[in-house]
């Protein structure tokens, strides 16, 4: 709680300053912006000071740690996998070709699929969370044979869902080839049709910016990979073993040398 009422303090104060230039009608429009002109159709109107603070910390909290941890996960496979990594420029080579400008834009993803293949191995090997927002039960429900009461607790076990042997071949191998074939074409990552594994949840449940987090990975890592050679500090080692922090990050971060394509 004490976390809590800094982080507000510190919010707040961030927020009436971005309120007084709003009220001098200033140019660019961010997050808070948004909040702040919001109105509800209760009887406030408005969303309390409380209400922006807490919205504006999960945009913040939410929307960077574990897209920037679940980066580091795929990248520290990419580091590991030399074959993975090679697959991935050879991929961006056949469509980014002979053009001067050789960033990889955002156009260009859609065409990437073995990087997309790449990203979704990363997610359900190294889910930046192994739980989610714990749910509850209106009424009493039989699921499988376990009975769940009213009111109880409720949590899905992200990570073991990624690793299910009845699920997934070889589950514990980094194999973004799986993603390639006409069963996984269009892959439902949240479970809209049957649910294989769900880093961002469920149905309507699950996290409303996962097409964000999904692009920003892909555009991430694919210019990473294109303008740099990766290889582990360690010879070929990276040890990919796990602790829990906010999300659930790598023990040892990764540490790597890099050397320029071009």
């Amino acid at each position: 709680m004490d976390l809590r009422n800094a982080q507000k303090d510190a919010f707040s104060e961030l927020i009436k300053a971005r309120k007084s230039v709003l009220v001098l009608n200033g140019g660019f429009i961010c997050y808070v912006d948004t909040l702040l002109k919001l109105r509800l159709q209760e009887e406030s109107g408005e969303l309390d000071e409380g209400e922006v603070v807490a919205l504006c910390s999960e945009f913040l909290t939410a929307g960077t740690d574990t897209t920037s941890t679940a980066l580091e996960w795929v990248m520290a496979n990419v580091v590991k996998h030399a074959d993975v990594q090679q697959k991935v420029v050879e991929e961006i080579g056949e469509v980014v070709g002979d053009r001067e400008e050789k960033e990889v834009k955002e156009e260009d993803l859609k065409r990437l699929l073995y990087l997309k293949g790449v990203i979704l191995e990363g997610l359900r090997c190294h889910p930046p969370s192994h739980l989610l927002v714990p749910h509850a039960v209106r009424e009493d429900v039989v699921l499988s044979g376990y009975m769940v009461p009213r009111n109880g607790s409720v949590n899905f076990m992200v990570a073991e869902m990624g690793w299910d042997g009845r699920v997934w071949e070889d589950p514990m191998a980094f194999k973004p080839e799986r993603f390639l074939g006409s069963e996984f074409e269009a892959f439902d990552i949240v479970g809209s049709k049957e649910i294989r594994m769900m880093p961002f949840g469920a149905g309507r449940r699950a996290c409303p910016a996962y097409h964000l987090a999904m692009h920003h990975l892909e555009f991430f890592v694919a210019n990473l990979v294109w303008s740099f050679q990766w290889k582990a500090s360690n010879g070929d080692s990276v040890d990919l073993s796990w602790k829990q922090e906010f999300s659930m990050v790598m023990k040892h971060p990764l540490e790597a040398q890099i050397y320029f394509r071009f």
